[in-house]
């Protein structure tokens, strides 16, 4: 767990609609290496079902995925090969 809070990158994209969401999200996963972590925060709805899926079919690890209190969701993607 410690490790996967060193040295996470982390976008807030709530407020952000789709498809821009992916668009901002595949943008921070070429900033980073293969492996590494990514942390988004999405809107509950359309982003939420859809943006993780998008993910996993391009081949990235969605390690984890939370609603938060106010109704967002905080996913950590491990960005694939």
């Amino acid at each position: 767990m410690e490790a996967e809070n060193s040295a996470v990158t982390v976008k807030d994209l709530r407020g952000v609609s789709c498809p821009m969401n992916l668009v901002h999200t595949k943008v921070e996963l070429a900033k980073i290496a293969a492996g590494a972590l990514l942390r988004i925060i999405l809107d509950n709805g359309p982003p939420i079902k859809n943006v993780p899926g998008s993910l996993a079919e391009e081949g990235h690890e969605i390690v984890r995925q939370e609603q938060n209190p106010d109704s967002s969701w905080t996913v950590l993607i491990r960005k694939g090969a």
